[in-house]
């Protein structure tokens, strides 16, 4: 170890920095979690009325609570789905393309909505989904009446689902074509000597190849599950929508910085991060067990 980091100090000189804001923004703030535990009142600070667990049960008694958790994991489950189905369909049917110029349009065009952010998406989105906007238009052509995609409370969990994957799929996509430019031409080359089409081809020899590709990124997303997609869901939600539209960081917002009752936000926060947190070790070692994949 001493020997490595002799000869690799100048990439350890590089970490300090981001360490060091680590340090300032993440854990520093880590002492502010005694808010969850206590009557908080700006003018005290925090030495404000020591309550325990008082604000954990109230969540807990909170239908609206239950409902944000419930509607967090619904949400959160189908984008994860989505998120590596998609990926891998367009990275094969890409993969599939012959012409090198045409393949790296596509990605270029797949690849564009992941550099913009919600703001500005939530912008075009609230456009073109409005019951005027060239989505209903389209519909109204084909003979449909137009669809409340973000003032329904069936429809917007879903219009949240697929706009998400829309915009993220890209990023997958190019992962899934790097794994695939690994596998030997040569399996490629011996299954067609024994008669296989490019369809088998893809189901025996593809598909398995990019099986550990496939879990590891599945498994590395599990410590999100109860990240639904704040800047999302923040910047299209309203309160008609709440019921099913409503997730963990939304209600956090609502209550810490909107309600002002900064202890009962904190402990829905803290409830959170330490589910999240336990989430993540679970990712990592199944990872390891399934996907070969360590940290160190």
């Amino acid at each position: 170890m001493k020997k490595n980091i002799s000869k690799q100090w100048q990439f350890h000189a590089m970490l300090v920095p981001g360490i060091i804001l680590v340090f300032i923004f993440s854990y520093i703030p880590l002492y502010g979690l005694v808010i969850a535990f206590q009557d908080y009142n700006p003018s005290l600070g925090f030495s404000s009325p020591w309550v325990g667990l008082e604000h954990f049960r109230y969540i807990f008694n909170q239908p609206a609570f239950i409902q944000t958790i419930w509607n967090t994991l619904y949400i959160s489950f189908f984008k994860l789905l989505g998120g590596v189905i998609v990926p891998v369909i367009v990275a094969l049917l890409l993969n599939e393309l012959i012409s090198e110029k045409i393949k790296r349009v596509f990605q270029t065009l797949v690849y564009i909505p992941n550099f913009l952010s919600w703001v500005i998406m939530a912008g075009v989105l609230m456009e073109i989904l409005s019951k005027n906007g060239a989505v209903n238009q389209l519909l109204g052509m084909i003979g449909m009446d137009p669809v409340n995609f973000l003032g329904s409370s069936k429809i917007f969990p879903w219009t949240m689902i697929v706009t998400d994957i829309w915009k993220g799929f890209g990023f997958g996509t190019v992962v899934y074509l790097a794994a695939l430019s690994g596998i030997d031409p040569g399996l490629y080359e011996s299954a067609v000597m024994d008669g296989a089409k490019r369809w088998k081809q893809t189901v025996y020899i593809t598909l398995p190849l990019l099986m550990p590709t496939i879990i590891l990124m599945l498994v590395l997303s599990l410590g999100g599950v109860l990240s639904a997609g704040f800047d999302q869901i923040f910047n299209l939600y309203s309160p008609v929508v709440y019921e099913t539209g409503d997730i963990i960081d939304t209600y956090v917002y609502r209550l810490g910085i909107q309600q002002a009752q900064y202890s009962v936000g904190t402990a829905v926060g803290l409830f959170k991060s330490a589910i999240s947190c336990i989430l993540v070790g679970v990712s990592y070692i199944l990872a390891d067990k399934v996907a070969g994949y360590r940290v160190f």
